[in-house]
């Protein structure tokens, strides 16, 4: 193999340019040329491309967001857009294309797979909800981000004897708002895996009061409800002030952990000796402290195991 491609695809996450220099430089170390594919599948249509070099991803380790660029294409779902694809990929003799992303970038992998394009996918997602490994690219550092806030926001919370919640991105999955949660020591994490009542929410809310605590600090998936809803029901109920923060896309951007840029790096490597070996339609994934590699088309059946264990200790620490 001698020329590979190289996409970022989906929401963006931090870590993805560490992986974006890991490729390129392993590419070019085993002789290789790499062309860069700007805004993901959009630019395969387009005929996006650009020739990396090691110069080119010089001083991106540090950098959140991804240099590639990226969006998500409709049009690549298509017939004709997948058609469209195809031809620019062998116009430029790409042999192999290293996807990094989420399960809706994946699925496009696996398309291109079939029609023989050598693949290899990357998980890249604050939402670490892609099964198969245990952390993706991204979450550590939006866990962090979280947590960072959630620190400042108590000192308020303390001082004017408020309830905050924090509303978290993860419409489908609570990993973020649980494992930030955890860390934070939230009074109470509300994510979309486990039901709730407003009841329970304010229950210990009240519990919390008549020990003496006079603040409360809540974390809330986004999947879980909206922050201003929930917060309005509890102040009917309790009588509390109550304050929603939405922390939205803040929690995308920012310099990556240095967990992240680790784990990025070893995928990013690992990518280019799957390329290199011939494999094809394959996900890196990061398990026990180990890569593992895996079909994308278990990825797109499998779903990742909500960590209840660490759940029930977060109830627990927080009576």
């Amino acid at each position: 193999m001698k020329r590979i491609g190289i996409l970022t695809s989906g929401g963006d996450a931090p870590g993805m340019n560490a992986a974006i220099r890991a490729v390129v430089r392993s590419a070019i170390y085993n002789g290789m040329e790499v062309y860069g594919i700007k805004r993901g599948y959009a630019g395969l249509i387009n005929g996006d491309f650009v020739k990396m070099d090691l110069g080119s991803v010089g001083d991106i380790i540090h950098r959140g967001g991804t240099i590639l660029r990226t969006a998500r294409s409709e049009e690549f779902k298509t017939p004709e857009g997948m058609e469209k694809a195809l031809k620019n990929i062998e116009a430029l003799g790409l042999e192999g294309l290293v996807v990094i992303g989420g399960d809706g970038s994946f699925r496009g992998a696996i398309e291109l797979s079939k029609r023989g394009v050598a693949t290899i996918g990357i998980p890249g997602t604050i939402d670490n909800d892609i099964p198969f490994t245990d952390y993706s690219i991204g979450f550590d550092t939006a866990v962090n981000t979280v947590v960072e806030a959630v620190n400042k926001i108590r000192d308020t919370a303390t001082s004017h004897e408020r309830t905050f919640i924090i509303e978290v991105m993860g419409r489908e999955s609570g990993n973020i708002a649980l494992y930030s949660g955890v860390a934070c020591g939230a009074e109470t994490i509300l994510v979309p895996e486990i039901p709730f009542t407003i009841n329970d929410v304010c229950n210990k809310i009240m519990s919390g009061y008549r020990r003496g605590k006079l603040h409360s600090v809540i974390i809330l998936a986004e999947g879980a409800g909206h922050g201003f809803d929930v917060g309005r029901e509890i102040k009917n109920i309790t009588g509390f002030e109550t304050r929603v923060i939405v922390l939205g896309h803040l929690q995308r951007g920012g310099t990556p952990t240095a967990f992240d840029r680790i784990l990025a790096s070893q995928m990013g490597g690992k990518a280019v000796e799957l390329l290199k070996s011939g494999m094809s339609n394959k996900m890196v994934g990061w398990v026990k402290g180990e890569l593992l590699v895996t079909d994308l088309e278990q990825i797109l059946t499998a779903h990742k195991v909500f960590n209840i264990e660490l759940f029930e200790l977060a109830n627990i620490l927080s009576i």
